[in-house]
């Protein structure tokens, strides 16, 4: 008898969130969807979701849903958070007052440090962690241009009482091209670690100077900023007994090498006056660093100038 298939609920529809949810209908799974931008929602329920450049798929929703608190009106099995990590507060307000105990909660977020924010509300056995290694930009509120897929994408169950959710997960994305793999929750921390000291090495540099990530990468006088902001959070992450790949640093730069003219999204929110997740990326690394006593003058700069120019766009609004 076939496994029956999950159904999931998504929450954010940025280039992560579109992703995820035309795959996961791809893969032939019900999924309900939801978003802040409400101009955004009636593109979507009109035209769906469009993945172009990397990846070419589209797909239709019939569940389109004007808020959290509608969508929790539908039954699903997996909540997908897929908002940036500065809305976390603000959706769990809304969780609070909404969402069902038994339903499965599957952070697909960057940065360190998220999963401690949904434990008011989910127990730590129902929340699993997705590590994302694919980007993109919106090319319109319902086109996503996916900039690179580096595969696999990472799932895992933070305590390991769920690694059969977390391998189903893993499965469906993979049978819809999105390969994903199914880890244990030591290794989805490892994997987080690695995905946020990629994202600290050039999503700030790139914000500041407005350079894309190519353009970053092949400049000597940048690149050697990205190396020693990686060498800084290296240090780091060993006090915190993060295992990381052998040669990590140079597979890094490999990676960051290849991830071509894409403008992180750090980069876009700085650009276009919003919020951005620094405080979940290189502010981690300081804050740690501080913790054990190391001193990570790149990443604190970093960190210090993308929050003084956040409060200056506040201030002029």
């Amino acid at each position: 008898m076939p496994e029956k298939k999950l159904r999931f609920g998504i929450i954010g529809l940025g280039p992560v969130g579109q992703t995820l949810a035309v795959h996961l209908k791809d893969a032939g799974c019900e999924v309900a969807i939801t978003d802040f931008d409400s101009n955004k929602l009636a593109l979507i329920r009109n035209s769906g979701i469009e993945l172009v450049d990397k990846i070419e798929k589209q797909a239709y929703f019939k569940h389109v849903y004007s808020s959290i608190q509608e969508m929790f009106e539908h039954d699903f099995d997996v909540l997908v958070s897929a908002v940036k990590g500065y809305n976390v507060e603000s959706i769990l307000q809304q969780i609070r007052l909404s969402a069902p105990k038994d339903v499965f909660l599957l952070v697909a977020q960057n940065g360190i440090g998220i999963r401690k924010k949904y434990l008011a509300h989910f127990e730590e056995s129902r929340i699993l962690r997705m590590v994302v290694n694919y980007a993109g930009n919106l090319h319109a509120p319902n086109v996503t241009s996916v900039s690179f897929f580096n595969p696999p994408n990472y799932v895992g169950s933070v305590d390991d009482s769920q690694p059969e959710i977390a391998s189903q997960i893993a499965s469906l994305l993979s049978s819809a091209g999105l390969i994903t793999e199914k880890v244990g929750s030591f290794d989805v921390v490892n994997k987080i670690w690695e995905k946020t000291i990629l994202n600290a090495a050039l999503s700030p540099l790139c914000a500041i100077s407005n350079l894309t990530m190519k353009e970053a990468m092949d400049h000597p006088d940048t690149l050697e900023i990205v190396e020693q902001v990686i060498y800084e959070a290296v240090e780091v992450a060993k006090a915190e007994e993060i295992k990381l790949p052998e040669n990590f640093v140079k597979l890094c730069i490999r990676y960051l090498k290849n991830a071509g003219n894409h403008m992180p999204s750090l980069a876009v929110d700085l650009i276009n006056k919003r919020e951005t997740e620094i405080d979940f990326m290189n502010g981690k690394i300081v804050e740690y660093g501080r913790k054990h006593y190391i001193k990570t003058p790149l990443n604190l700069t970093l960190t210090n100038i993308v929050r003084s120019i956040t409060y200056r766009n506040k201030r002029m609004q």
